[in-house]
């Protein structure tokens, strides 16, 4: 019984002390020479230190969402990709190859003015221009569905031209990642 209490407090020991956080540290130093071990007369260390939990962090659907951006915008009646949006698809695609179990949707969205019908082509032209360019920067089709939601699921609920602007969007969702 004793055997038992023993191993019981060395594995409660060995969990607690593996759950520290994990970082690398990588770096040279140069002696300037001066004999003393303090640490002072070290310079020339690189400050690369790699938190291991961030490493993973990027990818997490909560980097995707909030650091890469899961979303662009349009202009009025269009559906054409800005150079701001090109450049968020671009970090789209580069994190979605990185995570190849990931599978997405990518959802269109047009603001409250025009007939319903006409919002929901403009939304899926716009989802559709999305796709077309992850397409192009090597995301597998398979892994890519689109559906349009015109004007029916606002992101800002008001009439003026800053709220209209905020619904004109694409949302790029992620669906499945192996794992989570």
């Amino acid at each position: 019984m004793k055997l038992l209490r023993i191993l019981s407090l060395i594995g409660c020991l060995l969990l607690i002390a593996g759950c520290g956080a994990n970082t690398i540290t990588r770096g040279s130093a140069v002696n300037t020479g001066s004999g003393d071990d303090t640490g002072d007369d070290f310079t020339g260390i690189e400050d690369s230190v790699i938190d291991t939990e961030s490493e993973y962090a990027y990818f997490s659907k909560d980097y995707f969402d909030y650091e890469i951006g899961d979303r662009v915008f349009f202009a009025l009646n269009e559906s054409a990709l800005s150079n701001e949006a090109k450049e968020i698809l671009i970090e789209q695609a580069d994190w979605l190859q990185r995570n190849s179990d990931t599978t997405i949707t990518i959802e269109g969205h047009a603001d409250e003015r025009g007939t319903r019908e006409y919002n929901l082509a403009l939304g899926a032209r716009r989802s559709e221009a999305v796709r077309t360019f992850l397409l192009q920067q090597g995301v597998d089709a398979v892994r890519m569905s689109t559906v349009s939601y015109g004007k029916e699921r606002p992101f800002a609920a008001c009439s003026d031209e800053t709220c209209w602007s905020k619904n004109r969007r694409v949302v790029t969702l992620i669906e499945e990642t192996a794992g989570s």
